[in-house]
């Protein structure tokens, strides 16, 4: 279960040497998850005991040109085939074999839960930023069967990002990745990622697809939608789902899905992405 806190302990302002992840995750365990405190602008309200932090709405990237269409992105390199290679599906132990050895790119180091020890840095590589933590089911966003007020108690209808319609996102059936808010620890935006950049979350022998889709609090880090977790065999309840930690997210720089709800260009993206990323490339 998760400790009942509201107050966080000082995150660790100090930079350990460079850390290796395991490789096998932990059985799964019942516990509750985060509250997201989200819109278009910047909120403050009163934070869910278990996560100890508010949430905040998106913060507003400037457009320095033309929107991509849908998985696409400039200069990232070629799209699928397009070298005459039959690549094939990037392995789960292929990603973990490329993040196995982590280089922090966070002044400090995140907590899975208030109370917690601050031990998760993120990590970085020329294409990507990565870190292994636990995963907390987010259900907030547009109502639904599994995700209302009724199945849980901390429900918010709104989420950082929005699709293309301006409703919030769909946590039951978008696979989506929370970022923490930027602090002093680490701002996501210093690294190109933002709403819609695509990620890889790996969890055992299964590796899924999914967009940046809301933000967290600031010292607190794992956590992705309903229907990222449910993707990944991994106990979706919004209050008792969840698992402690052998989650491995890996976000790519620069990337992003446009509209944000296009599963397709996500997963298309995804592949693409990963496959540089294992090669070099």
């Amino acid at each position: 279960m998760r400790v009942q806190s509201l107050t966080l302990v000082a995150a660790s302002a100090a930079l350990l040497a460079p850390t290796t992840f395991p490789d096998a995750p932990p059985p799964t365990r019942p516990g509750p998850q985060a509250q997201f405190r989200s819109g278009h602008q910047s909120q403050s309200g009163p934070a869910r005991a278990d996560r100890s932090g508010p949430r905040m709405g998106p913060v507003p990237q400037p457009q320095t040109g033309p929107v991509p269409r849908a998985g696409i992105r400039p200069g990232r390199g070629a799209a699928p085939g397009e070298d005459g290679r039959d690549e094939g599906a990037v392995s789960a132990a292929d990603l973990l074999a490329r993040v196995r050895d982590c280089e922090p790119v966070s002044e400090g180091r995140y907590r899975s839960d208030a109370g917690a020890p601050a031990d998760i840095p993120v990590c970085g590589a020329r294409d990507a930023v990565y870190w292994k933590a636990d995963l907390d089911v987010d259900c907030d966003g547009r109502p639904g069967d599994h995700c209302n007020s009724r199945t849980d108690p901390h429900f918010t209808p709104a989420t950082a990002y929005t699709q293309s319609d301006g409703r919030p996102l769909d946590a039951e059936r978008l696979p989506y990745v929370v970022v923490p808010e930027p602090s002093d620890i680490w701002d996501h935006r210093e690294h190109e990622v933002h709403g819609g950049s695509v990620a890889a979350v790996v969890h055992g022998d299964r590796v899924r697809y999914a967009v940046v889709g809301d933000i967290g609090p600031r010292r607190l880090i794992g956590e992705a939608s309903y229907a990222a977790a449910k993707s990944l065999g991994i106990p979706a309840d919004p209050h008792a789902g969840g698992t402690d930690s052998g989650v491995t997210y890996i976000v790519f720089k620069d990337s992003e899905v446009e509209p944000i709800e296009d599963q397709a260009a996500a997963q298309e993206t995804g592949e693409r992405l990963a496959r540089e990323f294992v090669d070099g490339r």
